[in-house]
C-alpha cells in the first residue's frame, strides 16, 4: 500500500513544474509591482499586483517546494535574443505580464487534477493580468507624455504652408519635444495624411504629437493626444473617446474655465494669448501679470500662448512664467532650428 505522505516519481514532476512557475509568475509580478510604485506612482497597481503576489505565496505548498532541484533541470540557464531587446518600460510591461500569464497557465494545467483551489486560484489571476497589462501600458504611455510635457518648456503649434513637414522637422532637429497640429481649413482626407507625416517626424525625434481640436483625425493618426478649446467637446467625452493612454490639453483665459478643466482631468492648459498676435484678432491680450496670476497655484503644467517671439521671452521670464507655446514666432523664422534652440536656452536660462 502506497504511504500518501510520500510523493510519487510522476507528482515530483508535476511538483516541480508548479514550483518553477510559482516562483516565475511572482517573479513576474515583482517587476510589475515596482515599476507600478517606483516607475508609475500609482497605489491602486501596486495594492492589487501585491496582493495577486501574496495569495501565489500563500499557495505555494511545501509540497512544491521540497521538489525543487529533486529532478535536475537540463534546461536552466538559458536565454533569448529578445531579452536584450527589452529597452523600454512598456517593453518590460509585456514581457512580464506575458510571463505571469504563461505560468499562470502552466500551474492553472498542471495542478488541475490535485489541487483544485490552485487551480481556479491561477486561473483568476491570469484573466486579471490580462486587463491589468493593458491598465499599466495606458498609464505608462500617457505618464511617458505628461512627463515630456512637465520638462520641456517650448510648445510649438502649427499653421497651414507648403513646406510644412519641412519646418516642422528643422524645429524638431532645434530641440522641441511637443507638436500641437492646427488646421481649419481643407478636406479631412487631406487632413488625416498630413497629421500621419508630422506623426511619424514626432516619432522619429521621440517628441509628442497634439491635434488640434479634432478628436476623429487625433484618433485615427493614433495622435499622444488631443488639444480642446471652450467651445470643443468636454474633457470627460474626449477621455471615454480617446482612452486613457492620451494626454487631453485645455485652452483657457479666466479661473473659471481653468479651474474646471484641471477638475475634469486635463494633463495641461494653454493660457492667452499674452501678447496681440493674428491668430487671435478678437481676443484681448490678457498681459503677463494676469497670466500669472491665473496660473501660479496650478499643480499641472501651463503654457502660455500668443505673440509670444524670442524678443519678449525674457520679460515673461521675469513675471515667472517659463513655459510657452509659439506658433508664428517659429514656424516663421528664417532658420527654425536656430530659432527654437536659441528660445529653449533662454527658456531654461535661470535668471
Amino acid at each position: 500500500m502506497k504511504n500518501p505522505n510520500i510523493i510519487q516519481p510522476e507528482d515530483l514532476r508535476i511538483s516541480q513544474i508548479i514550483d518553477a512557475n510559482l516562483d516565475r509568475a511572482r517573479e513576474g509580478l515583482r517587476v510589475l509591482e515596482d515599476w507600478a510604485r517606483f516607475g508609475l506612482g500609482n497605489e491602486d497597481f501596486v495594492i492589487r499586483i501585491k496582493n495577486f503576489r501574496q495569495i501565489l505565496g500563500k499557495n505555494h505548498l511545501e509540497i512544491y517546494k521540497l521538489s525543487r532541484n529533486h529532478i535536475e533541470d537540463q534546461c536552466k540557464g538559458l536565454s533569448h535574443v529578445e531579452q536584450i531587446n527589452r529597452n523600454s518600460s512598456s517593453k518590460i510591461i509585456s514581457s512580464n505580464s506575458a510571463r505571469v500569464q504563461e505560468a499562470l497557465r502552466v500551474i492553472e494545467e498542471f495542478s488541475r487534477i490535485h489541487n483544485s483551489k490552485l487551480s481556479k486560484i491561477a486561473s483568476e489571476i491570469r484573466y486579471e493580468i490580462y486587463t491589468l497589462e493593458i491598465e499599466l501600458l495606458n498609464f505608462n504611455t500617457r505618464k511617458r507624455a505628461q512627463s515630456i510635457i512637465s520638462k520641456n518648456n517650448l510648445y510649438s503649434i502649427t499653421d497651414p504652408r507648403e513646406n510644412l513637414l519641412e519646418i516642422i522637422e528643422k524645429i524638431l532637429l532645434g530641440g522641441v519635444k511637443i507638436i500641437q497640429h492646427r488646421f481649419k481649413e481643407g478636406n479631412d482626407k487631406d487632413h488625416l495624411k498630413e497629421a500621419i507625416e508630422i506623426n511619424n517626424l514626432c516619432k522619429k525625434y521621440n517628441s509628442l504629437f497634439i491635434v488640434n481640436d479634432r478628436l476623429d483625425i487625433a484618433l485615427a493618426s493614433n495622435a499622444d493626444g488631443v488639444h480642446l478649446g471652450q467651445d470643443d467637446l468636454d474633457i470627460k467625452t474626449v477621455r471615454k473617446l480617446l482612452g486613457a493612454s492620451k494626454i487631453i490639453g485645455v485652452s483657457a483665459n479666466n479661473s473659471t474655465d481653468i479651474n474646471k478643466a484641471v477638475k475634469d482631468g486635463c494633463d495641461y492648459i494653454g493660457v492667452g494669448p499674452v501678447f496681440p498676435t493674428l491668430t487671435k484678432k478678437n481676443k484681448e491680450p490678457l498681459g503677463e501679470e494676469k497670466i500669472k496670476a491665473l496660473t501660479k497655484d496650478l499643480n499641472i503644467p501651463c503654457f502660455a500662448i500668443g505673440g509670444i517671439n524670442k524678443l519678449n521671452i525674457s520679460s515673461l521670464k521675469n513675471h515667472g512664467i517659463c513655459k510657452v507655446a509659439i506658433v508664428s514666432g517659429l514656424l516663421n523664422s528664417e532658420d527654425p532650428k536656430e530659432e527654437a534652440m536659441i528660445i529653449i536656452k533662454e527658456l531654461s536660462h535661470e535668471n
